[in-house]
Order: C-alpha cells, then sequence, then structure tokens
C-alpha cells in the first residue's frame, strides 16, 4: 500500500451482493454483479447492466464482460436474468468463496466500471474502493476483513 492507497481487498463471499464471487477450477478468481446507473432523482432513466470480472490466482485483473441492458425503466429482466445465469455458466465449475483482488476501472458504454480506488480528499478521511457504477458496496480498511458497505 503506498500512502495509504490499497492494492488489494478482500470480499467476503455473502448471500446479498457477493453471492457470486470465488474461484475458478482454473484458480482465477471472479464476481459477477449488476452494477446500475441511477438515473436522474425520481427517475427511471438510469442504465443497468451484468459485469462479470476476472482475476488472475494473485488478484490481477485480467478482465471484463459486461453487458448493457439500457434503460431501467423499459429493460427486459428476463433477458438480464438470462445473461447474468449464461455468465455464470461460462466458468464452469466454480467455488464460491472469499477472494481477494486489485482495485481496478475499465470504460464501456460510456461509464466506467470496476473496484475504484477514491483518495481521500483531506487528513481526516479514510481511502475507499468503490463498486461502480452505482457504488452499492463500499470497503475500507482493513482491506482483508471481505466486509463492505451498502
Amino acid at each position: 500500500m503506498a500512502d495509504g492507497r490499497p492494492t488489494r481487498i478482500a470480499i467476503q463471499h455473502d448471500d446479498y451482493h457477493a453471492e457470486h464471487v470465488g474461484h475458478t477450477t482454473d484458480g482465477h478468481q471472479f464476481f459477477l454483479t449488476t452494477p446500475f446507473e441511477p438515473g436522474t432523482h425520481g427517475g427511471d432513466d438510469g442504465q443497468e447492466f451484468v459485469a462479470l470480472y476476472l482475476f488472475d490466482a494473485a488478484g490481477r485483473f485480467l478482465e471484463a464482460r459486461i453487458d448493457a441492458f439500457g434503460n431501467r425503466a423499459n429493460m427486459d429482466r428476463a433477458a438480464r436474468r438470462a445473461v447474468y445465469e449464461t455468465r455464470l455458466k461460462e466458468l464452469g465449475d466454480v467455488t464460491f468463496d472469499r477472494i481477494e483482488v486489485e482495485p481496478f476501472a475499465v470504460d464501456q458504454f460510456g461509464t466506467t466500471f470496476g473496484l475504484i480506488a477514491r483518495e481521500p480528499e483531506d487528513d481526516d478521511e479514510a481511502w475507499w474502493v468503490e463498486l461502480q457504477p452505482g457504488n452499492y458496496m463500499a470497503f475500507t480498511e482493513p482491506w482483508d476483513s471481505g466486509e463492505y458497505d451498502t
């Protein structure tokens, strides 16, 4: 960690946002999730996505497979669920368990996705790593706890 910036964070498997994190049979780590852009205040114009993030055994980011489903109000929920299930099946046999991965960011569909490190704005604040878009999982020290805020 340089200047408090995290180089790895743990994500503990759970039955909520971290339901589909773990390891593949070849030792890679994965995180399957459903990021979103919330849209304007009071509107249904936000965007929905399915994202599969892949990491090597050491937690280095390898690849993001991101599918867009458009406007939240008009989204085909069955199609999103089918793509989610397909992405999970593509992994083959997996073990759902704790992963330890590096923060990363990728740009697709005009949006930044990833586990993005947010630097403190002043000396009294801490580093955070936020799952974006949507900021629906936020991690802070200790980085190896595996726990997150929503």
